[in-house]
């Protein structure tokens, strides 16, 4: 399987891709997609690397699984194609980012932030249909680890959001006195009350960016 990956992350990750682990999943996942229907579409599964490229990174959002229903994944963690329900946790969201910014989101594509720099990733790219981490602990945890770790090298002064305990393990792959860390309870309904609303995530990213002579994100 050719990785189809935006250049300045092959250059990046280039080595990732020769590694036996990474052999095997994309062994995994052909035999996946071919024998099962999948999440996200194949040309999808690394949009997030397509909009955001390396050099552009000012920011990380991560995600656990790709959303596992129809017409939601779209390789962006949280974002789903224009016209389709807002599933809870972007709901939550929206409503953060409404009370936090004034803006009032018409579509759940957040490909807009992607294309300034919102780097949008799931721990896992890849999902089978209704099953939800059904493609977890096959490899991509590896990946995305090493992805995180490279941006934190390589870059600096970057806004890793981290919502929830999940993304929050991966607090040691970050140089925090490198990059700003912004975290708080994941914005799933279970959860958002207890300290997601209210946590301002979308403008304490742009007070530290402008900080670092860093263009804001138009959220």
């Amino acid at each position: 399987m050719d990785i189809k990956i935006e250049k300045s992350w092959k250059k990046v990750l280039d080595q990732e891709f020769e590694k036996p682990y990474f052999k095997s999943l994309i062994e995994f996942v052909k035999s996946e997609y071919k024998n099962h229907v999948c999440f996200p579409k194949g040309k999808d599964i690394f949009k997030a690397f397509e909009l955001t490229p390396f050099n552009d990174v000012k920011v990380v959002i991560l995600g656990q699984d790709p959303y596992h229903n129809f017409n939601q994944a779209m390789g962006l963690c949280f974002s789903v194609p224009e016209g389709t329900a807002y599933p809870p946790s972007l709901k939550n969201i929206i409503t953060e980012l409404k009370d936090d910014m004034g803006t009032i989101l018409k579509s759940g594509d957040l490909s807009y932030w992607a294309n300034q720099g919102v780097f949008m990733l799931n721990a896992t790219l890849t999902v089978r249909a209704h099953i939800a981490g059904s493609h977890q602990k096959k490899g991509w945890e590896i990946f995305t680890d090493k992805v995180i770790e490279k941006i934190s090298e390589l870059k600096n002064n970057v806004v890793f959001i981290l919502w929830g305990s999940y993304a929050q393990q991966k607090t040691s792959l970050i140089n925090t006195d490198q990059h700003c860390v912004i975290k708080s309870v994941h914005p799933s309904p279970l959860s958002a009350y207890r300290g997601f609303f209210g946590s301002k995530p979308f403008s304490n990213t742009n007070k530290y960016l402008v900080s670092k002579n860093i263009s804001p994100i138009q959220w």
